[in-house]
């Protein structure tokens, strides 16, 4: 039995991969962003052990959850699904961040300098990493013309980026970068096509399986086949200035292994 936190997990991807967690008898700690929502989690995941809230478009409550995720003890894995889709207009949060790159960059990556290393650690991408844009001197839209999907697609990209950078500073972690596929979720919309267990499935069986093939770290897969990530995410130099300036932007470098 693996103790596995899955973040986002009141609602969409998150919460099917609780709930085969759970189903497969796991030790399962739900996440939202607030008590509200974390109700709601409970109740989607009667099976769960816990949960801790955290509102990860702020910098100070992911400080909070990272301070609550250290105290449960060690854990054998982390999802890191939680994220925010493409928005019509660039939206700022109360730390100066867009909300794309804060949410969805910047909190995984506090959230992993923070908590005790686990033994595996999945970051869940997009397909569209490939169409990212890795600009480390414009990460908020400040100067670029504003493009929700285009700001999602680099978030998408530096979320595999931080995987594989972690894979290397953390070889006792396995450390990959999972893209789902295009989930019926409301953050897929109604022209996705693959159902909700299909986006869960990989995330799954990377944190708890004993499997060969899942015991791979640096890598990102789809459908438990290992894929060629956009060619910037396996540039080490590009993820040693990453890791420098999500280190400066929250305050907190990733501890050494």
């Amino acid at each position: 039995m693996a103790t596995v936190l899955v973040t986002g997990s009141s609602d969409g991807i998150g919460r099917q991969t609780a709930l085969d967690l759970v189903t497969g008898g796991h030790r399962v700690v739900l996440h939202a962003r607030s008590d509200q929502r974390a109700e709601q989690a409970r109740a989607a995941v009667p099976g769960a052990a816990d949960v801790v809230v955290g509102d990860l478009a702020s910098l100070a409550s992911t400080r909070a959850l990272g301070e609550a995720v250290a105290a449960l003890g060690p854990l054998d894995a982390v999802v890191h699904n939680a994220g925010v889709g493409g928005q019509d207009e660039r939206r700022l949060t109360e730390d100066g961040h867009e909300l794309i790159f804060q949410v969805n960059v910047l909190a995984p990556y506090l959230l992993t300098a923070l908590a005790p290393p686990p033994a595996r650690l999945v970051y869940l991408t997009s397909g569209l990493q490939a169409q990212g844009e890795p600009h480390l001197d414009d990460l908020d839209f400040a100067s670029r013309p504003w493009n929700g999907m285009q700001a999602y697609s680099d978030s998408k990209l530096w979320d595999v980026v931080l995987a594989l950078a972690v894979a290397r500073h953390w070889p006792g972690t396995l450390s990959n970068a999972v893209d789902p596929g295009w989930i019926k979720t409301r953050m897929g919309g109604s022209g996705a096509t693959d159902e909700l267990p299909a986006g869960a499935e990989t995330s799954v069986w990377l944190a708890t399986s004993d499997d060969a093939e899942a015991r791979v770290t640096g890598r990102y897969l789809h459908r438990r086949r290992l894929r060629e990530p956009h060619p910037a995410a396996t540039d080490v130099d590009l993820q040693e200035q990453f890791l420098a300036t999500v280190a400066r932007l929250t305050g907190v470098g990733l501890p050494t292994a």
